[in-house]
């Protein structure tokens, strides 16, 4: 009943909900362990984290750890991006040396390096489209798309104007040279799994 409740007054309040509002909604609600949450473009997306998403992650900030100390890598936190209701949850995150929080302590998207997210099956397009396309209009320098579905991964750099202007997609096991970027350094795929 909580939960009708909580709809009703999202839906009598003038305008359009906050994010804050909805990951407040969402928390009431009973979301799985192990399942990861975003707000795209005022769409909700649960997903569940397996276990190929969760080695690539853990690899990619493994890596990251030769460039970043452990502070300025996040994984599964949310980060409010511009635009109309964008909370992301970046699978990995690396953010610049002297970051501070922002609003109610949260992250802030001016702050971020690096994005990477790793392709789960029913969100994959959010993460190809929507969310790649807020990265850009954000400037986040570097954006790394993992897709264990077809071994490839795609490094989208150089953002300007709301879009990258430069872009690469290779097969795992071929290098993803940062060197040239913000990141500045070299980061392995042959041990990336595939689906």
């Amino acid at each position: 009943m909580a939960v009708l409740e909580d709809r009703i007054e999202m839906a009598e309040s003038s305008g359009e909900p906050t994010l804050d509002a909805m990951f407040e909604w969402l928390e009431k609600m009973p979301v799985p362990e192990g399942t990861k949450v975003e707000i795209v473009g005022g769409n909700i997306f649960k997903s569940p984290q397996r276990r190929t998403h969760w080695q690539i992650i853990f690899d990619v900030l493994d890596q990251l750890r030769a460039r970043y100390p452990r502070q300025r890598l996040m994984s599964d936190v949310r980060i409010d991006f511009p635009g109309r209701l964008n909370g992301f949850a970046c699978d990995v995150a690396a953010l610049a040396e002297g970051f501070e929080a922002g609003d109610k302590g949260r992250l802030r998207y001016q702050d971020i390096e690096f994005v990477a997210e790793v392709i789960s099956k029913d969100t994959g397009r959010n993460d190809y489209e929507p969310k790649k396309a807020v990265y850009a209009a954000a400037e986040v320098p570097v954006y790394l798309i993992v897709d264990p579905y077809t071994g490839q991964w795609h490094l989208h750099t150089l953002p300007k104007d709301g879009e990258y202007r430069g872009t690469l997609s290779l097969d795992f096991g071929d290098e993803i040279d940062l060197t040239g970027t913000v990141v500045d350094l070299v980061i392995k795929t042959e041990e990336f799994p595939r689906d």
